[in-house]
């Protein structure tokens, strides 16, 4: 289908971009989560509660490795298995009813957590606020890339980023307004934030359509008809992209009859989908930001850094205006691997730059500054490239029919690496472990260059290409590096396509011989 049919201009597309936007607001929740957290575990009123009083700190109190791992880590659990499950969830419910379950539970689990002071229940709280947060990043991004025109969804991904990007702000400058109030008021208001984007969602989702494309795969042609319409400028052109994605999915159906979470290991093709979409999004967690978003403010703190809460703003502050700029140049000059290429390579190289001027000259003053500087300059690659770049590749990567499994995998895998990190960080950088502090870099400075080789030799480039195109190419076998000049011609759907309509024309004739001898 030409490009053009789906409109030529973002105020063309406005109702689609507004549904893909209030969607997109889903990661809002998991970037305020995990930068309150962060925040929470440097707040003297916190740690009275779940920490305990340590003098040798500058705050005066510290929280044990063992909290501070679970704390932290049981909400990527949560995600992990919450993001595990999103394939059989979405491919039954749809993306809208899943959204709003999510919706209802992300709320739930923050009562608990506002209302509780025990160790036990502040940990069921994150765990189930991890469930929600999974299904929250899978059921959004579903939508995104089932909805929004091949031109604009790098747009609405990179939208999704903001969003996370804008709740770790708000976040941190939450934490800092409250940190100094006594007691529990410290870190009962920055909770109270979360509720804001499950009630405007859960009330937008009611006057916006369900996924064009999930409909279709469910045979509710004449819903999927009329989505497609109240999305797209052009009525004239939905029966086109209807025909288009219906012959894809029968083209998909014809190389295998069933679309369960097995049959993304079984047939070649979709393996290989399947491994490039959960390492295209693992790249986020091979980056080694999950350790300088939950534990930034902990991480200044500890290692003597300024005033660790202003700090942290400043981070953020700055990873937000990287996304701003990204989204305006995204859907021009947006090729995702050159992209997370330079992206890896920078947060490499800054987190190498930290370890090494901490290692030679540790807690000075001028150390403190390099570090901050430096974590800028991180922050930078992170939310400009790679974070945008890793979720965009691997909700792009799936086939269609089998793409809520496959995405639900992929995410579920990068959940885990997320968890694996924010586990283990406390051992590297508490006082009361190895107290490594800011040398914890060495460990991730390798692991981003790794993946900056992996997205060289593997990693194909699908920037502004239809699902429908990414599907011919897959099926034409092409290597990585042949991705980006390739012309699509749709020759490997309509052979497809009429290899069903021949098989369905034979048993026509089968019937109508079977029935002649009959009589």
């Amino acid at each position: 289908m030409p490009e053009a049919s789906t409109g030529k201009g973002l105020l063309e597309n406005w109702k689609c971009l507004l549904a893909c936007t209030l969607v997109s607001m889903s990661p809002f929740q998991y970037g305020i989560d995990f930068s309150l957290i962060g925040g929470l575990q440097a707040m003297p009123g916190f740690l009275r509660v779940y920490g305990h009083k340590d003098p040798s700190v500058p705050i005066g109190y510290n929280i044990s490795t063992g909290r501070q791992q679970l704390i932290s880590s049981l909400m990527t659990l949560g995600a992990f298995i919450s993001s595990s499950s999103a394939g059989l969830l979405a491919s039954y419910l749809g993306r809208r009813p899943c959204l709003w379950m999510a919706c209802v539970l992300c709320c739930a689990s923050n009562v608990i957590m506002m209302t509780t002071t025990n160790m036990s229940g502040l940990y069921a709280g994150r765990f189930l606020i991890g469930i929600a947060n999974g299904w929250l990043m899978t059921f959004s991004q579903l939508y995104i890339q089932e909805s929004a025109p091949a031109r604009y969804r790098g747009l609405m991904i990179s939208v999704f980023q903001f969003w996370t990007s804008i709740g770790s702000l708000l976040g941190t400058i939450v934490d800092n307004a409250t940190h100094s109030l006594p007691g529990r008021d410290s870190y009962i208001i920055p909770l109270g934030i979360i509720y804001i984007v499950p009630f405007l969602m859960g009330v937008g989702m009611i006057f916006i359509p369900e996924s064009p494309r999930w409909l279709l795969l469910q045979d509710k042609t004449e819903q999927a008809r009329k989505s497609l319409l109240w999305m797209r400028p052009h009525p004239e052109a939905v029966p086109d992209e209807m025909d288009d994605i219906q012959t894809a999915i029968l083209a998909e159906k014809e190389l295998a009859s069933s679309a369960s979470i097995i049959d993304i290991w079984k047939n070649p093709i979709d393996r290989r989908r399947t491994l490039l979409a959960v390492a295209a999004i693992s790249t986020q967690a091979a980056s080694g930001a999950m350790f300088m978003i939950a534990y930034g403010t902990y991480f200044f703190e500890m290692a003597h850094v300024g005033n660790a809460f202003q700090n942290t703003c400043i981070l953020t502050a700055v990873g937000v205006a990287v996304i701003m700029i990204n989204s305006a140049v995204i859907s021009k000059i947006g090729r995702r691997r050159v992209f997370l290429m330079i992206g890896m390579f920078i947060c490499g190289v800054s987190q190498f730059a930290v370890a090494a001027v901490y290692h030679v000259h540790p807690g000075t003053v001028s150390t403190g500054k390099a570090i901050v500087g430096l974590s800028v300059v991180y922050i930078m690659g992170y939310n400009g490239m790679v974070a945008t770049y890793a979720w965009l590749a691997g909700g792009e990567i799936p086939s269609q029919r089998l793409r809520s499994y496959t995405f639900g995998i992929a995410a579920a895998v990068g959940f885990a690496g997320a968890w694996l990190a924010t586990f283990t960080a406390p051992y590297f950088i508490n006082p009361d472990s190895l107290n490594w502090g800011p040398e914890y870099g060495w460990i991730w400075g390798p692991s981003c260059m790794l993946t900056v080789v992996w997205v060289y030799f593997y990693l194909p480039e699908i920037k502004n290409r239809t699902l429908e195109e990414i599907d011919e190419m897959f099926e034409a076998k092409l290597p990585a590096r042949k991705f980006r000049k390739y012309v699509c011609t749709g020759r490997h759907i309509t052979d497809n396509k009429v290899a069903v309509d021949t098989k369905s024309e034979e048993n026509v004739e089968k019937e109508a011989t079977v029935h002649i001898e009959k009589t």
